[in-house]
């Protein structure tokens, strides 16, 4: 199929922005999948990895144009770009651990070539494996803790998905002794090269705010180019992509920090508070102002 006419969403069946000011989302399988009869049709993520730990049950995955059966246990790696579907059984259980590309880049900065796993497209039986308790150990304690928020949350959640990380690395790592059993690769595609050149552009320069025309300019295309394949590939225009960025970064600014909007603002590249309540307002509906105090009331974002 035509990267033209995969859909893209940020979560399954939703088109809004990332609802959240967490870098990563987490959910069982049976809440999403239970509401469409357990298939989730092919669809890609512009800017969204997912690691999927199926605990019991079994999924027809596709996978980058490669099909095949699975049972459980299993943990499959969907990086961002990757054209995916899932067709799970109804006694199915595990999860999904969605991760931003803001996270996704951090954990490359720590890692370094370790995180390289996230980036590549593929499916580890777990059963005959020693990572299979641990795995399934680190799933739940992601689950747990973003469901029950307390002190320190952001950093543990960022540590055990570190840890998560590293045993899906060993795991990979043993898999390449073995006979592979991976998804077909796609051929690259320059204009997807691109889009991922410009999203870290974005991550390393969001908060200076530069002009699509810059941006543009040091990936070596025209802005009207670059707008072309960001709304083929993302769905979204290159501001908005941006925009986007900017967007996060301000929710968790406002979440977890006590910065005033007016220190929010400035180090977001606004340049003046009014042009940035204006800004947030209009994506959101709130003004930064009244999003903090919903956040402190403890109101769970909705992601239904």
């Amino acid at each position: 199929m035509p990267d033209s006419l995969v859909p893209v969403f940020q979560l399954y069946g939703e088109t809004r922005r990332w609802p959240t000011p967490d870098l990563l989302h987490c959910e069982s399988i049976p809440e999403r999948s239970r509401r469409h009869d357990w298939r989730i049709r092919p669809h890609r993520h512009a800017d969204l990895c997912h690691l999927l730990h199926l605990a019991d049950g079994r999924v027809a995955l596709e996978l980058e144009g490669g099909g095949r059966s699975l049972e459980a246990p299993q943990l499959i790696v969907v990086p961002a770009m990757s054209i995916h579907g899932f067709h799970f059984s109804p006694d199915t259980q595990g999860h999904i651990i969605t991760l931003s590309r803001p996270l996704v880049e951090k954990l490359q900065g720590r890692l370094a070539g370790q995180a390289g796993v996230l980036a590549r497209a593929n499916s580890h039986a777990l059963s005959a494996t020693r990572h299979h308790e641990r795995i399934a150990t680190l799933v739940t304690q992601i689950d747990d803790e973003y469901r029950h928020p307390a002190l320190g949350r952001t950093h543990l959640l960022e540590a055990l998905v570190e840890a998560l990380t590293i045993e899906v690395a060993r795991l990979s790592e043993s898999a390449s002794r073995r006979p592979p059993t991976r998804a077909r690769p796609r051929q690259r595609d320059k204009a997807r090269e691109h889009l991922q050149a410009y999203q870290a552009l974005i991550e390393a320069q969001f908060s200076q705010q530069p002009s699509i025309e810059c941006f543009a300019e040091q990936l070596g295309l025209t802005s009207a180019h670059l707008n072309l394949l960001c709304r083929r590939l993302a769905g979204r225009s290159a501001l908005q992509l941006l925009h986007e960025r900017l967007l996060l970064e301000a929710k968790r600014q406002l979440t977890y920090t006590n910065m005033t909007v007016g220190e929010v603002a400035e180090g977001l590249g606004f340049s003046e508070p009014a042009y940035f309540t204006r800004f947030f307002k209009r994506l959101t509906g709130l003004p930064p102002k009244d999003f903090r105090r919903r956040q402190g009331d403890g109101a769970s974002p909705d992601i239904s």
